[in-house]
């Protein structure tokens, strides 16, 4: 499989450009003054939706000004994603994007109609989803060892879930089926919170899904946890091993998540949403909020995660060979 090395080569010399563009002026002392709009690109009720909600919450008092979510689902959080890069660029209009939109969808999909780099300005890097191995519970396994060994009677019988075809649940599932030899049906949903629904009913088998937005039903006993793609366990879940524990190399993977602004916003108005979010993320009494969500906090301003989004373009842009996944022609 060939995976498009134009774009990320030239989308890793733009993120380290992209806070030397020429922005118009702007009247900083005003802003803002009327409503802001969040968009979180997938459906309510995932985890991405509660952290973007925590956060919009808080801004919102320091802001002075109501911060709302709208949650604009579709095309692998393509189109909510699509509607903030051709917003008007003036700090009224966000994203809480990830790996999937600002990322893996520049591969595989045909015309995501928007560019993760060139169309966004970084307002802060939240952190990263730990991504979990959960089972319906009647299926009757309970280790990472006894799903392989199920997959492998019948290949493609077993079914997995993912929050939509590039998500970080569908590409780290594909590379663990690649690493362990066996084969599983995918079954894509529009975001978390369906397909949550459908493990729990037990129409979907398997899925490698980010904590939070699994956590509860684990702990509430309604799925089964078997394996962590994480190098250490997560306190959150300490009884669960991790992939490696249980043998299985070069499966890890972990789907980070942050805040972008058009790219055209000007600087002051960018500057003073980035304050605003970077203030929040660091309050304890926030950390501590997001924290029990399952989500890892690694708080970075814009100028440190325009590498950091550049080498995980890479990274993900790697899975994809590993997986052997092609991009739409």
């Amino acid at each position: 499989m060939i995976i498009n090395r134009r774009f990320v080569l030239g989308g890793l010399a733009g993120i380290v450009a992209a806070g030397t563009l020429p922005v118009a002026p702007t009247h900083a002392q005003d802003f803002p003054s009327r409503i802001i709009r969040m968009v979180v690109p997938y459906p309510a009720g995932g985890p991405t939706d509660g952290i973007a909600r925590i956060v919009a919450e808080e801004i919102g008092r320091s802001l002075g000004q109501n911060v709302i979510i709208e949650n604009v689902a579709g095309a692998s959080g393509a189109v909510g994603t699509r509607a903030v890069a051709r917003a008007e660029p003036d700090g009224y209009t966000l994203v809480f994007g990830n790996n999937q939109t600002h990322g893996n969808n520049m591969f595989l999909l045909k015309d995501p109609g928007y560019d993760a780099v060139k169309d966004f300005a970084p307002l802060a890097g939240a952190g990263a989803f730990e991504h979990v191995f959960v089972v319906s519970n009647q299926l009757p396994v309970k280790s990472i060892r006894e799903l392989i060994d199920l997959a492998k009677k019948e290949p493609g019988k077993l079914n997995y879930g993912s929050t939509g075809i590039g998500s970080g649940s569908h590409l780290s599932t594909e590379l663990f089926m690649v690493r362990t030899g066996i084969k599983m049906t995918h079954v894509p949903f529009r975001g978390a919170a369906p397909l949550v629904q459908e493990l729990v009913a037990g129409r979907i088998d398997v899925a490698n899904s980010t904590l939070p937005s699994v956590l509860g039903q684990i702990q509430g006993g309604q799925i089964r946890a078997i394996g962590l793609g994480s190098p250490q366990r997560n306190a959150q879940i300490p009884d669960v091993p991790t992939l490696r524990e249980q043998g299985i190399t070069n499966a890890d993977a972990e789907s980070w998540a942050a805040f972008f602004a058009p790219a055209a916003t000007p600087k002051p108005t960018l500057d003073r949403l980035s304050g605003e979010i970077i203030t929040a993320l660091n309050k304890p009494e926030i950390r501590d909020r997001i924290t029990k969500l399952g989500f890892t906090l690694n708080v970075r301003a814009p100028e440190e995660f325009r590498p950091y989004h550049a080498h995980e373009m890479q990274v993900w842009a790697d899975i994809m060979k590993a997986a052997n996944l092609k991009p739409a022609e």
